[in-house]
């Protein structure tokens, strides 16, 4: 049986299915930090470009989607980081 931070390790992007690439990327990261497995920093943006096949500017925008939900905040010239549970807007 394989744990949550397993199966998210395996997510990929479904090129096929109706939601956009941004969007699933979104849902993977959010599912990541949820889980515990990011807690800390992000993935670079180009780190995560190469991990996903993805364009910087599909990165960027689905990293805009997570600081627009307030799970991450962007520290120019220093990374993006996970915004603790406690300090996130509440749904």
């Amino acid at each position: 049986m394989f744990s949550l931070v397993t199966y998210l390790d395996r997510v990929s992007i479904d090129y096929d299915s109706a939601d956009p690439p941004y969007r699933q990327l979104a849902a993977i990261l959010r599912g990541r930090i949820e889980s515990g497995a990011i807690t800390a920093r992000l993935p670079g943006e180009k780190a995560l470009q190469q991990e996903f096949g993805l364009a910087l500017a599909t990165v960027r925008k689905a990293v805009k989607l997570l600081r627009d939900d307030g799970l991450v905040r962007t520290v120019p010239g220093w990374g993006t980081y996970v915004v603790p549970g406690d300090q996130r807007p509440r749904a």
